[in-house]
């Protein structure tokens, strides 16, 4: 169950071109941007990024082995080259789990390997307990299961102990008066009419959730984070999600893990994740017993450090037989 990953001998496979780009028109407005990579006819794959809101990156595209699978990769509503731009309405999870599915029979696959990370491994656990048929093997980093409990360990108490300074940044922002729901705070000025009221609240937002998201200082990260192009999207999307429970019932993904039985599963999970905590990758292996929980001893939350590089690379070979 837990593994010391501390040689990392992998890396990320080296940088690649789509072999395909695209939009596909989902309907309610939206158009989403998708990018296919890889060996077109190989095992199939597809990638769902984190936030709610975050998008895709180029690195997101090298961690499987480009002759052994075809991978599609595509911007959730609102999000990155997708269209409209960090729209918030008609967006919810249940939708998202259609658009996927929907991108499945563009493919033409009959079903695929589903691999996410935080908000993108909530979603693949909600695509594949309703798909099950669809879901080859889930790839899940960081597991984030959504219930109050994680949901207030982010924005209300728990994760504040830990990066205290920079929580009082998060909070200072918002009046002390408002403070009993930063979250509802943190939409309002989201969604505020005045422009600099929803850039420096995405800004500060996006800023806590890129703290958060690794084990040592980041500087480039958080840079990337503050970007508004990154932060008004991220910060406008998970907001919303936040506020509406992320349209599941309490603790759903874990009631209906039963639903993953016969699905293939590796979790990576890094030990001091201050994000996404251990004991929501934990809850759901004992849900889904069949699940193989890998820890990194000394990572955090973000797929770009070197333990989660390596154990999500060392997964996607593995279900393909490469080792």
């Amino acid at each position: 169950m837990a593994n010391n990953m501390l040689d990392y001998e992998r890396a990320l496979y080296p940088e690649i071109d789509p072999y395909e780009t695209g939009m596909l028109d989902v309907g309610e407005g939206h158009q989403l941007y998708y990018e296919r990579v890889g060996t077109p006819g190989a095992k199939p794959a597809v990638f769902l990024h984190g936030g709610p809101g975050g998008g895709m990156a180029p690195s997101h595209r090298r961690q499987w082995n480009p002759d052994a699978y075809d991978v599609l990769l595509f911007d959730q509503r609102g999000c990155g080259k997708s269209q409209p731009f960090a729209e918030i309405e008609r967006n919810d999870t249940w939708r998202i789990v259609e658009d996927i599915e929907r991108l499945r029979a563009m493919c033409g696959h009959d079903k695929w390997q589903v691999f996410g990370g935080s908000w993108g491994a909530t979603l693949a656990l909600a695509y594949a307990q309703k798909y099950p048929e669809r879901t080859s093997e889930l790839v899940l980093r960081g597991v984030f299961l959504a219930r109050a409990q994680e949901r207030t360990w982010l924005y209300e108490y728990g994760a504040s102990e830990i990066m205290a300074e920079q929580w009082d940044r998060f909070t200072n922002l918002i009046p002390e008066a408002e403070r009993g729901d930063l979250v509802k705070a943190y939409h309002n000025r989201l969604t505020s009419d005045d422009e600099a009221t929803r850039l420096a609240a995405a800004k500060e937002w996006s800023l806590w959730e890129g703290t958060v998201a690794t084990l040592l200082p980041n500087e480039a990260l958080l840079e990337e984070f503050a970007d508004p192009s990154k932060a008004v999207p991220f910060a406008r999307i998970c907001a919303r999600f936040f506020l509406n429970d992320f349209y599941l019932e309490e603790a759903q993904l874990l009631k209906d893990a039963h639903r993953l039985k016969g699905i293939a599963g590796i979790i990576v999970q890094g030990r001091h994740d201050i994000c996404t905590p251990p004991g929501a990758a934990w809850a759901l292996k004992k849900a889904w017993p069949q699940v193989d929980l890998r820890i990194v001893h000394d990572a955090g939350h973000s797929a770009s450090e070197p333990g989660i590089i390596d154990g999500l690379v060392r997964a996607t070979d593995e279900l393909a037989g490469l080792t």
